[in-house]
């Protein structure tokens, strides 16, 4: 699905940790994929400590809103190093290639959204999480969501 490499980029830096490069970053996040103006707005307006706590909060204390494909339990491959290597990137080491923001970095740069694709219950489900517990994170998967097709029906794994 051409097109959408800069909205993948920009998603997957607002889903990393909110650290000082995040914030000098928003500016160009804004106007770069408008489709994350509601998200990059409250970032920007939000206290960097705040939105550190809330970015903690979100997706790092409960594991139902975990940034990991392999916690969704799909039957679906998920990411590997050798993977991103046969796409001519490299893994800092810093996250298990199956983090989120790395898969959008990946189709990001490559082009190829097969396993953001192959994830789409996963991400459905992450998305409605994220909306129920009321958080603008949720924001950035709709915009995901919404260039991906959609779910085959019939093809929902267990919740997690």
């Amino acid at each position: 699905m051409p097109g959408f490499e800069v909205l993948y980029q920009a998603a997957a830096l607002c889903l990393m940790f909110p650290d000082d490069t995040f914030h000098a970053r928003l500016p160009l996040l804004r106007e770069a994929a408008p489709q994350l103006r509601e998200f990059a707005d409250h970032a920007a307006l939000s206290p960097p400590r705040e939105l550190a706590a809330h970015y903690v909060e979100v997706f790092e204390a409960e594991p139902d809103r975990s940034l990991y494909l392999s916690a969704w339990r799909e039957a679906a491959p998920t990411p590997s190093e050798e993977l991103y290597r046969a796409h001519g990137l490299e893994t800092t080491g810093e996250e298990p290639p199956d983090f989120l923001p790395a898969v959008l970095e990946c189709a990001a740069r490559t082009g190829d959204t097969q396993l953001l694709t192959d994830h789409r219950d996963g991400l459905d489900r992450l998305r409605s999480r994220l909306t129920h517990f009321g958080t603008p994170y949720a924001t950035v998967l709709d915009a995901v969501c919404v260039t991906l097709p959609p779910a085959a029906s019939g093809s929902h794994a267990p919740p997690a």
